[in-house]
């Protein structure tokens, strides 16, 4: 890329898990460019951008032991469990109080520090104003599952200051059209909702789905159950904060029915984080069974477990998401990206086919306009050519 073009300047609302592994990429793949390629990135370029154009200047949380800290040593604080990859990374921007709101679950002060949130007593900052003054180009949503009130403040700041938002938790914004249609009239783009891993439980609950209905399956019964022992974990052991969350995570599994036009109340589907355990730390584990019938209606059953290191293992797919975000707000497209959003958010405004999803994300990658594009680089109303239905987003042209 040219020497001239500016970084892309990103702000994270979260200073945990994710987060540090993020931060860790930023320094890990300096340099990384074709022909000097280093394993996990998928894309060296997007848009002539690479990863060492994205550069962290604002961050914000709650918890006493990470505000007023620079970002290098915040992210380390407990209760961040991931471990260390790459151990000379810059002291980045200092972090900042944000709201509270519904953050923080009441359940963690039963839990030790080492497990659980400490919220700090200091008052808010002007979040809006920090956006502005950092000419903020991204914000990263990173905050707990659950969180409604809070995303949406943080969106509300997004709008105030011109800023486009990565949301990466179950809180739905850029698949609902009402707030959608914030951002199309403020003239900017977003990508969401809820991040899907680089190989994690999601994608191959949807590859597996894919695979079966190409070859001509049925599948009976889709079940996908997860384990882990980070603070994600620990906080959806409130039951109340998981609503939205198992509802993303079968929308991955049930829009595959709704693509090929097959009824999913026909198939038993379940996914969801099932239980906290203490002890694997940033360690996920997932276990799979699928039930399907092939020809003559003989039965198929796979059996499968996935074990991962959670947070690095979205980092990646936020490191493209970014990347995609600044080159559409460079070409003038405006609303939620259709393409990138798919390929790496369970719950985006439209589910697509994998396929789709990289034919999108390539021509993105190169500034060339597709059939989604093409219509988003001028006024249009997100009501008028979406129809939002329970679990996926059909388009209605």
């Amino acid at each position: 890329m040219s020497k001239n073009k500016e970084n892309i300047r990103v702000a994270i609302v979260g200073v945990g898990n994710c987060a540090n592994s993020l931060y860790q990429g930023l320094t890990y793949y300096v340099g990384y460019t074709e022909g000097q390629e280093r394993d996990g990135i998928m894309k060296s370029r997007i848009g002539g951008y690479s990863v060492s154009n994205i550069e962290v200047v604002a961050a914000f949380d709650v918890d006493r032991r990470k505000v007023g800290k620079c970002f290098r040593e915040a992210m380390w604080e407990k209760p961040n469990c991931t471990p260390e990859y790459e151990p000379n990374v810059p002291d980045g921007p200092m972090v900042q109080m944000g709201p509270i709101m519904d953050g923080v679950p009441s359940l963690m002060e039963d839990y030790p520090d080492d497990e659980a949130f400490r919220v700090a007593d200091l008052e808010p900052v002007d979040v809006a104003q920090v956006l502005v003054d950092r000419k903020v180009d991204i914000l990263i949503n990173y905050l707990p599952v659950g969180s409604q009130k809070a995303t949406e403040w943080y969106v509300d700041q997004c709008l105030k200051a011109g800023v486009s938002l990565l949301n990466c938790i179950p809180v739905f914004i850029a698949s609902n059209p009402e707030w959608e249609q914030k951002f199309i009239d403020a003239g900017i783009p977003l990508v969401g909702d809820d991040m899907k891993s680089q190989f994690g439980a999601s994608i191959l609950s949807q590859m597996l789905q894919e695979l079966a209905f190409a070859r001509g399956l049925n599948v009976n019964a889709h079940i996908q159950r997860n384990v882990g022992g980070n603070t994600d974990f620990l906080n959806m052991v409130d039951q109340s904060r998981l609503k939205y969350k198992k509802v993303s995570k079968e929308n991955v599994i049930r829009s595959q029915h709704i693509i090929r036009g097959v009824d999913p109340e026909e198939s038993f589907l379940h996914a969801g984080p099932s239980e906290y355990i203490r002890y694997y730390k940033d360690n996920k584990v997932a276990n799979f069974r699928v039930e399907m019938e092939g020809f003559l209606g003989a039965p198929v059953t796979l059996d499968a477990r996935l074990s991962v290191i959670d947070s690095p293992n979205s980092g990646g797919v936020v490191i493209d998401a970014v990347r995609y975000l600044k080159v559409a707000r460079e070409m003038g497209i405006v609303g939620a990206l259709r393409g990138p959003s798919a390929f790496t958010q369970k719950t985006p405004p439209q589910q697509l086919m994998f396929s789709e999803t990289l034919y999108e994300c390539d021509a993105l990658s190169q500034r060339e306009l597709t059939r989604f594009t093409k219509r988003q680089t001028k006024p249009y109303d997100s009501k008028k050519l979406y129809k939002i239905c329970p679990s996926h987003n059909k388009d209605v042209e």
